[in-house]
């Protein structure tokens, strides 16, 4: 057996995330691996690096999967495009390591949330931006990054309640301003199920001056979710990279 690691760009407009589910064949993880399956004739499993939500939009989701030949990466890559819808695209393919696997493997993930501000929403930029037709106070948001970076208990920052291993590590968050749009990075060990929205709700909240920053460690140390902010849309959010 060989092992190939993908990386992935898709629009995740149309799609219920990226997670194979028993009650629909309308996710990103099943659509490669029935497209991939007929290129090679047989059935094959494809390990994300992790999930994505309903709507969620990926620029380099990373993938693993193990087949039975060795196929040329570029030709296999090529191949595999042409049996993918035109908003799921294989952005790379190379040979991997026997022991490399997309999520277990993976070191960190960089996320980006846009934000647009403007009084109507921008034509084309819509689908990929959370509309929010007010002035934000991105000082203020910054203020609040110290407050969140480092190792800790993010329970209040995800809406998994059972959730048995909560703990995360925030590398850096990045808030910046270009024009009247947003663009929050964040860069962490892994984060939890509505992790990177749940912050960004309580961000722009923060800009918005409805919370104040310094109040974040009592919110991060009450552990429950009903004290962090909205949950932000979907459509604003990209996986931008996985480390390994």
């Amino acid at each position: 057996m060989k092992n190939y690691k993908l990386t992935i760009s898709y629009d995740g407009s149309r799609y219920s995330g990226w997670q194979r589910q028993a009650t629909t064949d309308n996710t990103i993880q099943y659509i490669i691996e029935r497209s991939l399956g007929r290129l090679v004739g047989c059935r094959v499993q494809v390990e994300g690096s992790g999930r994505t939500d309903s709507g969620v939009h990926a620029r380099g989701q990373v993938a693993s999967v193990k087949l039975g030949k060795l196929y040329d990466p570029q030709e296999l890559k090529n191949a595999l495009n042409r049996y993918l819808p035109e908003d799921i695209r294989i952005q790379k393919v190379e040979l991997a390591g026997n022991n490399f696997h997309a999520r277990k493997s993976a070191r960190g993930k960089k996320y980006e949330y846009y934000i647009d501000c403007r009084e109507k929403p921008d034509v084309f930029s819509r689908r990929y931006c959370y509309h929010y037709p007010e002035k934000l106070d991105v000082e203020a948001m910054r203020a609040a990054v110290p407050y969140l970076i480092g190792t800790k208990n993010f329970s209040s920052f995800t809406d998994n309640r059972e959730c048995k291993d909560p703990v995360r590590r925030i590398y850096n968050i990045k808030i910046v301003q270009s024009g009247e749009k947003v663009r929050i990075t964040y860069y962490g060990s892994g984060f939890l199920y509505h992790m990177v929205r749940i912050l960004t709700g309580t961000l722009i909240e923060i800009g918005a001056g409805r919370r104040e920053a310094s109040k974040l460690p009592v919110v991060i140390a009450a552990e429950d979710r009903e004290l962090a902010g909205f949950l932000a849309p979907a459509r604003g959010l990209f996986l931008r990279k996985v480390y390994y």
